[in-house]
């Protein structure tokens, strides 16, 4: 159908997950729902008038959270963002038809269902980086209503609040803490957090919270992208000592690129536990 293909570039943009969306902070979300929330108020008062206020800085602007529109043609109506230099313009093509499926799905949601939320991954503005960011949005006859906002990096003090509970589960239960960080979930996988754990006296994976087939590999082994050496260094500094960090560069699993990564390391018996951060 001409309205799933000229829409692939949103079908990217809303991106829907299986796992519940969780939103940054209550204020966050709240926030964005509240201006999603003025901007229908307004457009069912004003209908397709109402694109001016929402394409100019004012009461539709909220920070970096503001409202689009776009029709089921494809097509940019309003913008109080950066993407106002696309208003008129056909978008669909701005994104690859690969993520198609996910609008279409999101689709099959009735009209009458309210405001919608999903997770999507987009260049931040101020800092030019790809990041997660959330969305709430509703089909208003051919229009479709969204307000946007950012989902924060993990911080230094969340990285070392995990790397506190893996290493004290660790300690309580090596068996249930190794199966439930290679589930990718229960708790140790946090958006761009995640645990790795290693035997020291095999000095092998034997836990890692995205990529399953690093475990039992040769974690002296490991390099960065650049062909660095990662593994080694940090397995002679907990030769020396029990707590330590360290810095190189990893692929972020969120963004997909390769990013600064602040690691800290902890000795847990004969294992050696790790959770590191992106840099900002």
């Amino acid at each position: 159908m001409v309205f799933f293909h000229r829409m692939a570039w949103l079908g990217a943009m809303l991106v829907l997950g299986l796992a519940p969306v969780q939103a940054a902070t209550p204020d966050d979300g709240q926030a964005a729902r509240a201006l999603l929330e003025k901007a229908l108020a307004y457009y069912h008062d004003n209908g397709d008038k109402a694109f001016a206020a929402f394409s100019r800085q004012g009461e539709f602007v909220d920070k970096d959270r503001y409202v689009f529109v776009v029709d089921t043609q494809g097509v940019m109506l309003a913008s109080g963002g950066p993407s106002s230099a696309l208003i008129g313009r056909d978008v669909s093509e701005v994104l690859g038809p690969d993520l198609r499926k996910a609008f279409k799905d999101a689709l099959k949601t009735p009209e009458a269902s309210g405001i919608q939320q999903a997770e999507y991954r987009w260049q931040n503005w101020a800092d030019g980086k790809v990041e997660r960011k959330h969305v709430y949005f509703q089909r208003v006859g051919e229009r479709i209503l969204a307000v946007g906002y950012y989902l924060p990096r993990a911080s230094a003090e969340q990285a070392r609040a995990l790397l506190d509970k893996a290493s004290s589960d660790l300690l309580k239960n090596e068996k249930t803490t190794l199966t439930a960080v290679n589930s990718l979930k229960g708790g140790y996988l946090q958006d761009d957090l995640y645990v790795f754990v290693v035997d020291l006296d095999t000095r092998r994976y034997v836990g890692h919270g995205t990529n399953l087939r690093l475990i039992n590999t040769d974690f002296a082994k490991v390099k960065d992208p650049d062909g660095k050496p990662v593994g080694e260094p940090i397995l002679a500094m907990i030769g020396k000592q029990d707590v330590g960090e360290y810095e190189y560069r990893w692929k972020n699993p969120v963004t997909g690129k390769v990013e600064d990564k602040h690691a800290y390391l902890r000795k847990v018996g004969h294992f050696l536990v790790a959770v590191g951060y992106y840099s900002p």
